[in-house]
Formats: C-alpha cells, structure tokens, sequence
C-alpha cells in the first residue's frame, strides 16, 4: 500500500515515519484518508495521502489553507505536512463520521429537529469560510463530520481540496464571472451555476448546502439516477434541477427551506448571501415548533435505544445463566 514495511519485524503493520497505519476510513476529492496512531505519543491522527504523481497536487495548498483558516471553531487542526517517494501526506486532526456515514446509520433519513440544529452550524462554517475570502466549492454530507469526546456535537468542515480565493484584499476585487468552465463539485449537490460551467461565487456553496438539507429530510434528490455522457449529465442535471420548482423539491417540509433555495438562486454573483438572515429564517422556525437544541441527534437517540435494548438482553442473559447455575 504505501510500499515497503518498516523494519519492525510484521509484514502486517505498515508505517509512514512514525505513524502506524490502522486502518482506512474515508476518500477526499485528491487523496485516502487513513487513521494512523503517532507511535511517539501514542495519538491518534488522520493521515492523507495524495500521489506524489498527481497531475495537480492539492494537498499542500489545502494543508496550507486549514493553517489558515485555524482561527475558526469547526476548523480541523493539522499538525504536519511531509513527501515520502510515493505519497505526500498531510497528518490532521482526527473526527468522527461524516454526515454521510451518520445519514446511513439513521437508515438515510434525518428528523426535521436534527436538521435544523446541522443548518445553524452549517452555515456558520461555510459563512467563516468565507469570511476568509475562500469558496469551499464542494459542498456535501461528506465534507462535513463530527467532532470527538468533548467535542462530539460539534460539526466540522473538511476536504478543501476544490477551494478557490474569490476575492483579492490587496486589489479589493472579487473574482470576475465567466464561462465555459468544467463542472466543479459534486453533481448531486452542485448548483445549477456549477453544472452550466459558470464561476462559482459565495452564492454556489449555499444553494449546495440548500439541496443538502433537503436531501437529509426527503432521503434522496429527485435527480439521483440520472445516467448519461458525462458532459450531457451535466446538462440534463441542470436541466433536471430547473424544472423542479423550490416548492415542489420541498413539499411536504417548511416553507423556510424552498424559500431558503429560492432566495441563493437569486443573489447576484457577486453579492455577500445574508447569512444571518437564513440562520434566523431557520432559528424562527426551530422555535416555533418549540424544538430544544440540546445537542441530541438522531443518531443519538438511535444509538440510545440500542445500549438500552443491549442492557435489557444482558439483564435476561445474566439472570437466564443464574437461574441455569440455581436448578444445577
């Protein structure tokens, strides 16, 4: 996998430096991600890994970006950057699961409560990303995971593989729109600006963001399935996500959401998204429907239910085994 073993004596254990490989947990847009544990103090860390061979190598520069957007809350932390022969790794904090995987073990459908409660802190991430003058430009529930022990309600933005500077301070100038770009993102969630090859502003990563919270209440986009050549999928995506009015993608949900979609597909290119506004239009709702933010999600509850029913099932075991022991 990453050549040879180092001289520890197992064929089964694979090292890069001083970082012990355990075992795979996820993709980003240019590199695996392994854990790994630093054999020096014992931590656990996630290691990615990008060929030294890459036709465009993006690892430095994102290693480079999560440094400079540090400051932030919900920002990994990165601890080093290095190239070995074959790979250029870059060692960072370790998460939780993603979105996706959390999506998943919820059996691909989140409550309208857990929803809102990744929606406040959704677009405060993506707003400070922002903030910095960067686009994130792969906005999905793969590029956001939880955090760990005392920070396991909070949500993380990673995998800024595909992010671009929109705005120059030493110039004070945004990027200026064109055409005729290739399709940057994920398809499923990139906005219709994406899929038309036009340059991606402020305004893509909150429409994204607006299919995605859908996609957590509905269970999948209406779009997905769609087979084709890859330049006319685009197309027919496009097409597919025109014909399909806000209200109609959000039926049978508040009407916070299709006008949250209504309101990105119509800020201008260069245009700040009112952030604090969407927040509140989302806060309001949360309210009205006299919702706690106790930081309980789905998968907390599930996972809830699931230790009670363990307990229970032990409780019978052990007092089965008593009873067995007894009549002996």
């Amino acid at each position: 996998m990453f050549g040879q073993p180092t001289s520890n004596g197992s064929e089964d254990v694979v090292y890069i430096r001083q970082y012990r490989i355990i075992n795979k947990i996820g993709n980003g847009t240019f590199g695996d991600i392994f854990m790994a544990e630093d054999e020096t103090d014992g931590r656990r860390v996630a290691l990615k890994l990008e060929h030294t061979g890459a036709n465009h190598p993006q690892l430095l520069f994102e290693f480079k970006l999560y440094k400079f957007l540090l400051s932030g809350i919900g920002i990994p932390r990165v601890y080093d950057y290095f190239t070995e022969p074959k790979y250029n790794v870059m060692v960072m904090e370790l998460l939780g699961p993603s979105l996706e995987d959390l999506f998943n073990y919820c059996s691909r459908r989140f409550s309208l409560k857990t929803v809102l409660m990744l929606a406040f802190q959704m677009i405060e991430r993506i707003e400070f990303v922002h903030q910095k003058s960067f686009l994130h430009r792969d906005i999905k529930p793969d590029n956001f995971a939880m955090g760990v022990g005392n920070y396991n309600n909070q949500l993380y933005i990673i995998d800024f593989g595909l992010a671009k500077r929109y705005y120059d301070s030493a110039l004070n100038e945004h990027i200026p729109f064109k055409w005729g770009n290739r399709m940057t993102g994920t398809a499923r969630y990139a906005s219709i600006n994406a899929l038309l090859g036009f340059e991606l502003a402020r305004r893509d990563d909150m429409e994204a963001l607006g299919y995605v919270l859908i996609y957590f209440l509905r269970g999948s986009l209406p779009w997905q399935g769609l087979s084709g050549p890859k330049h006319q999928k685009y197309e027919m995506l496009a097409e597919k996500k025109q014909s399909i009015k806000p209200e109609e993608l959000c039926k049978g949900f508040p009407d916070e959401f299709a006008s949250y979609l209504i309101y990105c597909r119509n800020i201008r290119f260069e245009k700040q998204p009112n952030y604090l506004g969407l927040r509140r239009s989302f806060s309001d709702l949360f309210n009205r429907l006299k919702y706690v933010n106790d930081g309980v999600y789905d998968w907390h509850t599930i996972q809830s239910i699931k230790d009670q029913s363990n307990n229970e099932n032990k409780a019978i075991d052990d007092e089965e085994e008593a009873d067995e022991s007894a009549y002996n």
